[in-house]
């Protein structure tokens, strides 16, 4: 079968969005020869995309609003697939790393530490793309992702809570100016579940619904988290659960770094009677580094994700400065500054004043919006 000319075109177009699936050879390189190639996954993710970013620049190009869902079939068809094959990746690898004689217990966790940046880095963001989506095939294959990192109450606190709250002291994952991420890491975790579960509850709650309803999305949250859990220690035992906790626990550590990134000192003008501004472009750090955007399917345009939330991943728009704040960096070298404070803050902190001074000069007084953030009530 010869493809038409277009629709070859457009695969290719895709294909650079596709690089994350040469993650998953190295990985299983790891696993085989062990030694120092069990650094190969962390340091192919983190410090080759550095390295492509300064190579390749950024992509200052925004694709046409009026594409449409079959005209983004290849893009689509990229986060679909990534699911299985991260599902046979990662129980693939508990299977045969868990009783490996040839593996020593530190290579042994060290792989999976890789593990967990990829389905932190890859899997967690394509979960994030899914559930966005009106298609059930695509927010059940969100939720399969996020069953494989323990952490399926993300979906909830990030469509109910976080989308509607960011920018605000409403919003738990909204990191506050100043706040390091040592401080708003257990801070999320904690206030993130809970807000989660109480937005879910106070959904029920408006249908004369208690909140052990069966149509909690958390009962198959938990039921997902589950199987995986178990699948886990009938492929590896307790070494198999382990690994596969190693894994989860990274991937979240990566998700919530990013999360700290993305909104860093930014807040939405309060309005009074607890009403906030609509959300603008200006509310999200934009990066427009080509490299770590193929492997992060455009998730630093998270200016105009959080402007058009229903918009796909291939028509997300850049920004100039004029209207988005930009990060001097792309996520994988600004998520290893966030874990060092100091420099962090020498990084960031003036570029909020900046902020500050070109969209809101009437605010004199910013000591509301710095406020610890607090858990939604229950």
């Amino acid at each position: 079968m010869i493809l038409p000319p277009t629709t070859v075109a457009k695969a290719q177009n895709a294909l650079p969005f596709a690089l994350s699936f040469l993650l998953i050879p190295l990985g299983i390189i790891s696993a085989v020869y062990g030694g120092w190639t069990v650094l190969l996954l962390p340091v192919i993710t983190w410090y080759l995309f550095s390295a492509l970013d300064f190579a390749v620049g950024l992509n200052t190009d925004n694709a046409d609003l009026e594409t449409t869902d079959a005209q983004m079939f290849w893009y689509t068809a990229i986060t679909i697939l990534w699911v299985p094959a991260q599902f046979v990746f990662l129980f693939g690898l508990i299977w045969y790393v868990a009783p490996a004689d040839h593996l020593n217990t530190l290579e042994k966790i060290v792989i999976f530490f890789g593990v967990g940046v990829i389905t932190g880095t890859v899997g967690i963001n394509y979960s994030h793309e899914l559930m966005h989506q009106k298609n059930k095939l695509e927010r059940w294959l969100a939720d399969a992702l996020l069953a494989m990192v323990l952490y399926s109450h993300f979906r909830s606190e990030h469509l109910l809570v976080h989308h509607r709250y960011v920018a605000t002291p409403k919003d738990p994952v909204t990191a506050r100016m100043g706040e390091s991420f040592y401080r708003f890491y257990p801070r999320v975790l904690r206030q993130c579940f809970h807000s989660a579960w109480n937005a879910e509850k106070a959904m029920l709650a408006r249908k004369n619904l208690p909140a052990s309803d069966f149509s909690n999305p958390f009962w198959k949250y938990y039921t997902m988290q589950a199987i995986c859990f178990v699948l886990a220690f009938a492929l590896g035992g307790w070494a198999g659960v382990g690994l596969f906790l190693v894994q989860a626990g990274v991937a979240i550590w990566q998700l919530e770094l990013v999360n700290y990134i993305e909104h860093y000192g930014l807040t939405r003008k309060h309005l009074g009677e607890g009403k906030y501004e609509h959300v603008q472009p200006r509310h999200s750090w934009n990066a427009a580094h080509k490299a770590s955007n193929w492997l992060l399917i455009n998730l630093q345009r998270h200016s105009d994700h959080h402007y058009k939330p229903d918009r796909r991943f291939p028509v997300l728009q850049t920004y100039t400065e004029t209207d988005a704040p930009q990060l001097p960096y792309g996520y994988p070298v600004m998520t290893i500054t966030a874990m060092m404070p100091s420099i962090w803050r020498r990084v960031m902190n003036p570029r909020v004043k900046k902020w500050r001074d070109m969209y809101y000069p009437e605010i004199t007084d910013w000591s509301a919006y710095n406020k610890a953030t607090n858990p939604l009530p229950r």
